[in-house]
C-alpha cells in the first residue's frame, strides 16, 4: 500500500502529463515517461507509450475527459511507484515542474515602405528629412 505522500505524486505527474497532452507537447511527455518508466523492460515501456499516443488521439477527438485521464494516469504511476520505489524522486520532480511551454519559431516578411522591427525590408524606408536647428 503506498503513503498519502506516494498517492499525492502520482495525482500530481498525472496532472502534468495531462497539461503536456492539452498543449500539445506529446513528444516531450514521450520523453519523459521514457526516463520515468526505464526501469521497465522494453515491451511494458512500449505498452505505456502506446497507451500516450492513444490517450493523446483520444483528447484530440474528443472522446475521452481530462479528469478521466488523470484518473487513469495516477493509476499508472501508482503502479510504478508500487512496483518501482526508485522511481519516487524523479516522479516528484515530474510532478512539481511546470510543464515546458513549446516554442514557436515564425517568419516576418515586410514588404513596401516604412519601418518595420524585428523583420526582412523589401523595398525603400523613408525617413523624415531633418532640419537644422530642429
Amino acid at each position: 500500500m503506498l503513503d498519502q505522500a506516494a498517492i499525492a505524486v502520482a495525482t500530481g505527474a498525472a496532472g502534468n502529463a495531462i497539461a503536456y497532452l492539452l498543449s500539445g507537447r506529446i513528444d516531450a511527455l514521450r520523453t519523459k515517461l521514457t526516463h520515468l518508466f526505464r526501469w521497465k523492460n522494453t515491451k511494458e515501456r512500449a505498452t505505456v507509450l502506446g497507451i500516450l499516443d492513444d490517450d493523446a488521439l483520444a483528447l484530440q477527438r474528443q472522446t475521452t475527459s481530462e479528469a478521466d485521464l488523470k484518473a487513469k494516469w495516477t493509476a499508472i504511476f501508482m503502479e510504478q511507484l508500487f512496483t518501482c520505489p526508485e522511481i519516487r524522486e524523479d516522479l516528484r520532480s515530474f510532478a512539481t515542474a511546470a510543464p515546458e511551454k513549446a516554442v514557436h519559431i515564425g517568419s516576418q516578411n515586410n514588404y513596401g515602405s516604412g519601418v518595420f522591427v524585428g523583420g526582412d525590408n523589401h523595398g525603400g524606408i523613408n525617413l523624415p528629412a531633418h532640419e537644422e536647428g530642429q
